[in-house]
C-alpha cells in the first residue's frame, strides 16, 4: 500500500464535502434494469436454456453442464457463438474458470487451451466448449489427447455452420450465406480413431444423460451435440448503434 500525505488544505476540502455526502439507493434506476432483466429472460435466456419443442440449443446444453459440475469445472471455449453462450450461461464458482481467447484468438483455440488447462490443473474437470467448424481446424490434437490420455471432456456444439460468421449474414446480409454451410465429417468415427470413446446426441431426452457420461468418464470424452442450424446470439448490439439500441430477437 502507498502512504498518501494529504495537506491541510485537502483535509479541509474533504472535512467540508463528505458530511454533505448522502446516501442513494438509486431505487428508480435500478427498478428500471429490473423491467429490463424480465424482458431479457423472457425473449432471451428462457427460450434459450429451457426451450420445451424444436431442436437442441446451445443455451441449453451449456446449462446442463454448468448444473451437473456445479459450476466447478474449468471451461475452455473455441471462438464464436459457442464462446459467447459458454461465457453467458455457465455459472462459474470459482474465480480463473474460463479459458478463452476473448477477442485475441482464432478459431482452432479450444482444443488445444483444454489440453493445456488440464494438464495444468489435473485434479479439475475440464470442459472444452468447440463448434464444429474450429474442431476441424485443431483437430489433429486428438494425437495429443491418445498419446498422453489427457483426460479432457469435449462437447462438438454442432450447427453445420460457421455459426458466428452465418449470424452475421443472416442479420445484415439478408441470409446472403457464402462460405459459411459446412459439411462435416463423422466427428465420433475420427474420435474413435483416436481411440477417445464419443456419442452423437440430437434428441432433447438423450441430452442430460449422455453429459452425465461424458462428466464421469475416467479419460477423455467426447460428445458430439447437434444443435439449431441457424440459431443466434443474443442480446446483440448492431454496429453503429448505441447501447439503447440493443436487440434481444432477430
Amino acid at each position: 500500500m502507498v502512504d498518501v500525505e494529504i495537506n491541510n488544505d485537502a483535509k479541509d476540502v474533504l472535512n467540508y464535502l463528505i458530511p454533505l455526502v448522502r446516501e442513494n439507493s438509486f431505487e428508480k434506476w435500478i427498478r428500471e434494469f429490473r423491467i429490463c432483466d424480465k424482458a431479457e429472460y423472457e425473449k432471451v435466456i428462457k427460450p434459450e436454456t429451457k426451450p420445451e419443442k424444436g431442436d437442441l440449443r446451445m443455451g441449453e446444453v451449456v446449462r446442463q453442464v454448468s448444473e451437473l459440475t456445479n459450476g466447478e469445472a474449468i471451461i475452455v471455449t473455441d471462438v464464436g457463438q459457442n464462446q459467447m453462450y459458454a461465457a453467458r450461461y455457465y455459472k462459474f464458482t470459482r474465480p480463473n474458470s474460463l479459458v478463452t481467447s476473448g477477442g485475441m484468438g482464432t478459431m482452432g483455440f479450444g482444443l488445444p487451451a483444454a489440453v493445456g488447462a488440464k494438464i495444468g490443473s489435473p485434479d479439475k474437470p475440464v470442459v472444452a466448449f468447440i463448434g464444429d467448424g474450429g474442431f476441424q481446424m485443431t483437430i489433429q490434437e486428438l494425437g495429443t489427447i491418445l498419446h498422453y490420455n489427457v483426460p479432457v471432456k469435449i462437447i462438438i456444439l454442432n450447427n453445420s455452420f460457421l455459426g458466428m460468421v452465418r449470424q452475421w449474414q443472416d442479420m445484415f446480409f439478408q441470409k446472403r450465406y457464402a462460405s459459411t454451410e459446412l459439411v462435416n465429417p463423422d466427428f465420433v468415427m475420427i474420435a474413435n480413431g483416436f481411440k477417445i470413446p464419443a456419442k452423437r446426441v440430437s434428441k432433447r431426452e438423450e441430452l442430460k444423460d449422455s453429459i452425465a457420461e461424458l462428466l464421469a468418464a475416467k479419460g477423455p470424452f467426447l460428445l458430439d451435440i447437434i444443435i439449431e442450424k441457424e440459431g443466434n446470439v443474443f442480446p446483440m448490439v448492431e454496429p453503429g448503434s448505441s447501447v439503447s439500441e440493443i436487440r434481444l430477437t432477430y
